[in-house]
């Protein structure tokens, strides 16, 4: 798809926009980095989600976005630890667990998320 859309718009006028529903959303936002795309959306702990489609999980979260690039060696100015402890805020302010599988699983590894 993005393929026929880059044959119409400039590829430095395009953004991609990912729910995790089927865990597809990273290696749906690496393909596009490949591609040339340089926006891409997300959202902090996965929050967001889809009132349409029944069963649709949030947003693509943030954490595994930067964690993915992270390791890529992709610069990012962003501090894993400091958008965990705000994932982790929101979460528990809205009642709710994180959408984050980065997040999750590193909280799980260590309890000193500013050592990240």
């Amino acid at each position: 798809m993005l393929e026929a859309v880059m044959d119409v718009v400039p590829v430095d006028r395009l953004a991609v926009h990912f729910h995790d529903t089927y865990g597809q959303a990273l290696s749906n936002i690496l393909v596009s980095l490949q591609m040339g795309i340089s926006t891409v959306d997300s959202s902090v702990s996965g929050l967001g989600g889809c009132p349409y489609a029944k069963g649709a999980s949030g947003n693509v979260a943030t954490e595994d976005v930067v964690y993915m690039l992270h390791g890529l060696g992709v610069k990012t100015n962003v501090n894993l630890g400091e958008l965990m402890l705000a994932g982790d805020f929101i979460s528990k302010h809205l009642g709710r667990p994180s959408g984050s599988k980065t997040a999750v699983a590193l909280s799980k590894a260590t309890s000193h998320t500013s050592k990240l």
